[in-house]
């Protein structure tokens, strides 16, 4: 297994563990929990499914450097408090510093996202 070169200080409760990574490959695992929730039935946030794909996305490039330039995503299911959803993510493509990213996410009860992440390597670091 690769070692992990980005995205180090993320909080894991929020967006996930890496629990696979090889050379274009990552699988992260999250656990849904009570603080994610946006209603009394127990709908998680999307954007925490989001978090995910993007915390897979990003670890799948493995760089310092890589930010997120855009995305075309897909929310299929709804998700829970509770559901263990787990990301795989599958670098399809680079240009240049453009790395392509498909990532699916599926919980116990099937494909609740998909997605198609433009990720950019750059020289220095976003903030630099």
């Amino acid at each position: 297994m690769l070692v992990q070169q980005t995205h180090n200080l993320t909080d894991r409760k929020l967006v996930g563990e890496v629990v696979e990574l090889k050379d274009g490959y990552s699988k992260v695992v999250l656990k849904t929990s009570q603080v994610m929730a946006v209603d009394e039935k127990g709908l998680v946030h999307g954007g925490f499914t989001f978090g995910l794909a993007d915390f897979a996305a990003m670890v799948c490039v493995n760089h310092p450097n890589v930010v997120l330039g855009s995305a075309d995503v897909k929310f299929l299911a709804p998700v829970k408090i509770g559901d263990l959803l787990e990301a795989k993510a599958f670098l399809i493509k680079t240009e240049g510093k453009k790395n392509i990213v498909e990532v699916e996410i599926n919980s116990q009860n099937g494909k609740v996202f998909s997605g198609s992440f433009n990720c950019y390597i750059l020289e220095n670091h976003v903030l630099d």
